[in-house]
């Protein structure tokens, strides 16, 4: 049976780029999770007045990748040392957050993220979030395989395929189409 993993870190179109590659991963889709605001729009997260954070819904198979997996991943391609921020992308609609689904997932990313806490770079305090999931809103179509639809896009180019690559490199034994 397969099951559900909802992370937030930054942009959606970067992380949906890089979990859309995995073995074991079924789908990814972007949306908003974690604020108030009933059926949020782009425009209206974009603004900062939601509550809701850009994220992308996984849906994956455990047999064939773990959570913890998930996760290891997570905390490579993003910077989760940073509050309401990745990169250029500032606000709180790009936290670092993890929205669990099951007691099981909020009980393994508290553990993971005190793992993670001693190593990050020069100490730096992880500041990811760990909330129970409560109900996830599907983005705009325009917003589904934006890096697969844009490769020539400026932000592709200069944000997205950095952390494509990162994962193709460091973790490409998890790479659905690796024949290593």
């Amino acid at each position: 049976m397969n099951e559900i993993a909802v992370f937030g870190g930054g942009c959606f179109w970067c992380t949906e780029a890089v979990f859309k590659s995995l073995k074991g991963v079924v789908s990814v889709l972007p949306g908003y999770a974690g604020g108030s605001t009933p059926n949020p729009t782009y425009d209206q997260v974009c603004a900062g007045i939601t509550g809701h954070a850009e994220v992308i819904r996984i849906e994956y198979d455990p047999a064939q990748v773990t959570f913890r997996t998930l996760m290891t991943v997570f905390f490579a391609t993003h910077d989760p040392t940073t509050v309401n921020r990745q990169g250029n992308d500032i606000g709180t609609q790009y936290r670092s957050i993890i929205l669990y689904t099951t007691p099981a997932q909020k009980e393994e990313a508290e553990q993971f993220i005190k793992e993670v806490e001693g190593s990050t770079r020069e100490g730096s305090h992880v500041v990811t979030d760990v909330e129970p999931l409560d109900l996830f809103y599907e983005a705009e179509n325009y917003h589904k395989d934006y890096f697969a639809r844009n490769p020539d896009q400026a932000y592709c180019n200069l944000i997205i395929s950095p952390k494509v690559e990162k994962v193709q490199k460091e973790f490409a034994e998890l790479l659905k189409n690796n024949h290593a």
